[in-house]
């Protein structure tokens, strides 16, 4: 472990801060502190701008509750969309990964994550309500989807969330499919190839 005792408590600080990040140990976290200092003032205030900014402006669209600046967000509003399908994502790293391929034309809806008990991760803390609550109002305004598509990994955690999504949706009149299962097991989205990724989409199954 990095012994930040022997330096400045401004830089000992930011290196304990810097290493709360994902994927930051001791060693990386003094690193990028140590490289800030060395660069220009300036740059480093642009960077704290930025993040601020995110912080300040971006907020989660009500609709398919992924990252925006508006509401609802670009691909909810957009008129090019095929509004009979819905990818349901745990994140908005997943829903860019799946975005970012391609081969998807429709609406997206962010869980948020996914089911897991053991960490007190319950339904009420996903945007499970949310997602019947939507298959409801399309059919109420005669616009009812067709197709609801499970974009989950494949992790324990994640199976589990399919099993009782498809519990909830079954009657609500859309097919619900699911990736194919070309993905690697306990894989999140984000992280497989483009790929992996078309050939559990162009083959994905009926529930």
């Amino acid at each position: 472990m990095t012994d930040t005792g022997k330096h400045p408590p401004q830089i000992a600080e930011l290196i304990a801060r810097l290493g709360r990040l994902p994927g930051l140990g001791p060693k990386s976290a003094t690193r990028l502190a140590l490289y800030f200092l060395g660069r220009d003032i300036e740059e480093v205030r642009d960077l704290a701008r930025s993040l601020m900014a995110v912080k300040e402006e971006i907020k989660f669209c009500s609709l398919c509750h992924n990252y925006t600046q508006e509401d609802p967000c670009p691909l909810c509003a957009s008129s090019g969309r095929d509004r009979g399908k819905i990818c349901v994502v745990e994140t908005p790293a997943d829903l860019l990964a799946i975005e970012s391929s391609g081969l998807y034309d429709g609406l997206y809806h962010v869980l948020g994550g996914v089911l897991a008990p053991l960490s007190g991760i319950g339904p009420e803390d996903l945007n499970i309500r949310d997602l019947v609550d939507r298959l409801d109002q399309a059919f109420r305004v005669g616009e009812p989807i067709r197709e609801v598509v499970l974009a989950t990994g494949s992790s324990p955690e994640a199976e589990s969330t399919c099993v009782y999504l498809l519990e909830h949706l079954k009657d609500k009149g859309a097919e619900v499919t699911r990736l194919a299962r070309g993905l690697p097991l306990g894989v999140d989205l984000e992280y497989v190839d483009g790929g992996t990724l078309k050939q559990a989409l162009t083959h994905r199954r009926r529930l």
